[in-house]
C-alpha cells in the first residue's frame, strides 16, 4: 500500500491550489482522496497479464462533423465586447504575483 494520505498533504496542495479550505474540508477531503489512492492502489495490485493496453473500452468511430469554413465574429467584433483588450489581444491580470 502507498503511503497514507494526511490532512497535512491534503492542506498543501489546497495552497498550492490557491484553494482555502474550512477545518472539515480538510477533514473531508483527506478521507476522500484517501479512497480514491486506495482505490488506485488496489487497481496497481491487478494481475493484468495478457490484457492488452487500451484507451476506451470500446471501438470509437469518428463521429464529428464535417471541418466546414463559414463565417464568423471579426476580431475587433470580440475584443469589443471584453472588459479589457490590448494589441488586438484580451487583457488579463497576472496569474503569479499582484495584478500590474
Amino acid at each position: 500500500m502507498s503511503a497514507s494520505l494526511t490532512r497535512e498533504d491534503v492542506a498543501k496542495v489546497a495552497a498550492l491550489a490557491r484553494l482555502r479550505l474550512s477545518d472539515e474540508e480538510l477533514d473531508l477531503y483527506t478521507e476522500q482522496l484517501s479512497k480514491v489512492l486506495q482505490h488506485a492502489d488496489d487497481m496497481q495490485q491487478l494481475d493484468l497479464t495478457g490484457v492488452a493496453p487500451t484507451a476506451h473500452p470500446f471501438g470509437l468511430i469518428n463521429v464529428v462533423r464535417e471541418d466546414v469554413v463559414r463565417p464568423s465574429l471579426s476580431q475587433a467584433d470580440v475584443l469589443a465586447a471584453a472588459p479589457d483588450a490590448e494589441d488586438g489581444r484580451f487583457a488579463v491580470p497576472r496569474i503569479v504575483g499582484e495584478a500590474p
